[in-house]
């Protein structure tokens, strides 16, 4: 080993660490890797920027625009609307919703198909009587396998495709992987339908506003006036005051915290509680403790910030369904603008007349101040703004609303988003045109037409993963460049004396997989495809073969809530903890995986 490929495995080394641990956020660290393998001089200035460049990334950028057009449009909605005559049995309705999400997310967004149909599911949930938990895991999990559908279902598919077409000067076709998808798909789907979901826990969270949505304990800041009931009460007595079943987490008195305070504590005017509970018991609660519900007030110069109150809860209850206030449920995106940020960061009242009333996450025994609170991809909040303007505005935020959005169609743009979207993908079958310029094509089109506005155009790529892509490729081009990536494929070579090249293909696929599930899987592909086709090209075998089971172990995401955004997506929602993901997602990966191999093994020979 040279000391230019033991730099490049350092430097990839540490990468994959920093994002195994989540230490900062994925596209940051693919930056980081990225310019210090420039340091250290493995990859010249130019090859480091290159992958910004490279079609694939284009694509991706240029297929999230088209998810919005497809969004905008309406039409997976309407069906989503018509959903109530599937019946109340589990499996029926498993197979109906997840067999939506997997034909949307062939062609959306994975995620945005996925956001379409959460409300459906909590709906279909509280109908039913059962907890969400055993609906949004499995959408989840058939947001992967739907992604395999299709070259443009999955960013990972475009990366893979443009390894082949570097390789072999041509790119995978538009369905290239529409048997393997189809086939792990289908098997999938009737698998959790059938059986898959005993295996997942039922987590009965509280009850959600209007009863609507089951999640965690909310945690709310309320302030003591001084003609509350509760002034002068010790904590022992809250009883007498209130039958609500709420949880004093912490006193906040002169700037100083006094966290799980002893029964004995008395409660003083002026006083800041947080307080845990469900959302009714809050709503109680403050009712009758004659509490004040605040939202994002500094713990000093209190006197200075009068408008920091949010008003008392029954008022709020009064003005619920009013025409010009709403109080909505919302979960933060994995690739939210609010990730990590506090509401005082964001000065949500100020730039977006929104207020952060409580927080909820599961799993976690955090106490801040709601407004000093972090906000974590998963979260649910619980916000408060206008209704003119408000789904723009958690849309803006990267909230997804956990309640059914209001579509106001237009014919126009069913007519002419849809079709813009068929032109492309037949011209892209037919090979009239690369997947790449089908895609930017149709992309321009729909913002030329208006289905697409320019701000939803780049308001809809997420620039954090497109980051993280054209930053990954320069890892790519500095194994390649050293010759790491032939090293690695000689000492597996070498196992090919006692093994077939199958059970090589099938190790890199497993190995994809395992990375896939600790770090984001586009940086498990860019450096798993490199070594796959050393050791392809060494065998004499199908480099096809093997690019192909790259992307299948990408797309097995299952077993842990941080190896694919949707994952993340329902973790809160669903009230779900780590170990939940494994219980099913195990079975299916090895379902999965048994189903892909003989496919590949015939649709690719090696």
């Amino acid at each position: 080993m040279t000391l230019e490929q033991g730099l490049v495995y350092g430097v990839i080394g540490l990468t994959l660490l920093v994002l195994a641990f989540e230490i900062w956020r994925y596209d940051l660290v693919a930056l980081m890797g990225m310019l210090l393998l420039v340091v250290v001089g493995t990859v010249s200035v130019e090859e480091a920027f290159a992958g910004f460049g490279e079609p694939a990334v284009i694509t991706i950028a240029a297929v999230l625009v088209v998810s919005q057009g497809l969004q905008n449009t309406g039409v997976v909605d309407q069906v989503a609307t018509r959903m109530s005559a599937v019946g109340s049995r589990l499996g029926p309705q498993l197979m109906v919703l997840c067999g939506l999400v997997i034909v949307s997310s062939g062609f959306m967004n994975n995620i945005a198909a996925l956001a379409i149909f959460i409300p459906v599911a909590v709906r279909m949930a509280r109908g039913s009587d059962r907890p969400p938990s055993l609906y949004l895991l499995p959408m989840a999990f058939s947001a992967h396998l739907g992604g395999l559908i299709t070259l443009i279902g999955m960013p990972t598919n475009l990366i893979v495709s443009g390894l082949r077409a570097e390789h072999l000067g041509e790119r995978f076709g538009m369905f290239a992987f529409a048997p393997v998808g189809v086939a792990v798909s289908v098997i999938g789907v009737a698998f959790i339908a059938l059986a898959g979901w005993h295996l997942i826990p039922r987590r009965e969270g509280g009850g959600g506003l209007e009863g609507s949505f089951k999640v965690a304990d909310y945690l709310a800041e309320v302030e003591v006036p001084e003609e509350s009931p509760l002034a002068g009460t010790c904590l022992a007595d809250l009883k007498e005051v209130t039958e609500a079943d709420v949880w004093i987490a912490a006193i906040v008195r002169d700037s100083k915290r006094i966290s799980n305070p002893a029964g004995s504590h008395r409660l003083l005017a002026r006083d800041d509680l947080l307080v845990r509970g469900q959302t009714e018991d809050l709503r109680q609660f403050v009712s009758e403790a004659g509490v004040t519900l605040t939202e994002s007030k500094p713990l000093e110069d209190e006197e200075k910030a009068p408008d920091s109150h949010s008003g008392v809860w029954e008022a709020l209850k009064a003005r619920l369904h009013a025409d010009d206030v709403e109080t909505v449920e919302a979960v933060v995106r994995p690739d939210s603008i609010v990730a990590g940020k506090t509401a005082r960061d964001l000065d949500l009242r100020a730039r977006y007349g929104l207020n952060l009333l409580a927080v909820s996450r599961c799993d976690e025994a955090y106490c801040q101040v709601v407004g000093a609170t972090p906000l974590e991809p998963g979260d649910v909040l619980l916000v408060q703004g206008h209704h003119r303007g408000l789904s723009d505005k958690l849309e803006d935020l990267g909230l997804l609303p956990l309640a059914e959005r209001e579509i106001h169609i237009e014919p126009h743009h069913i007519v002419l988003g849809v079709g813009i979207f068929v032109a492309a993908l037949l011209t892209a079958s037919l090979n009239l045109l690369s997947v790449p310029i089908a895609m930017t094509a149709a992309a321009a089109g729909m913002i030329v037409g208006g289905v697409v506005t320019l701000r939803e155009a780049y308001s809809s790529v997420e620039w954090p993963i497109i980051v993280l892509y054209g930053a990954m490729f320069s890892m790519g081009a500095a194994m390649e460049a050293t010759g790491g990536d032939q090293l690695i494929a000689d000492q597996i070579l070498r196992a090919s004396t006692l093994v077939s090249p199958a059970v090589l293909m099938v190790v890199i696929l497993l190995v994809t997989t395992l990375l896939s599930n600790v770090v984001n899987n586009a940086a498990a592909v860019v450096l798993m495809a490199s070594i796959a086709v050393s050791v392809a090209r060494g065998l004499g075998a199908s480099i096809d073969t093997f690019l192909v089971a790259i992307a299948v172990g990408s797309a097995c995401a299952f077993l842990t809530p941080i190896g694919h955004e949707a994952n993340v997506l329902v973790f809160e929602p669903g009230g779900y903890e780590f170990s939940d993901y494994w219980r099913l997602g195990l079975p299916l990966t090895v379902l999965m995986i048994a189903i892909s191999i003989p496919l590949l093994l015939w649709l690719w020979p090696i």
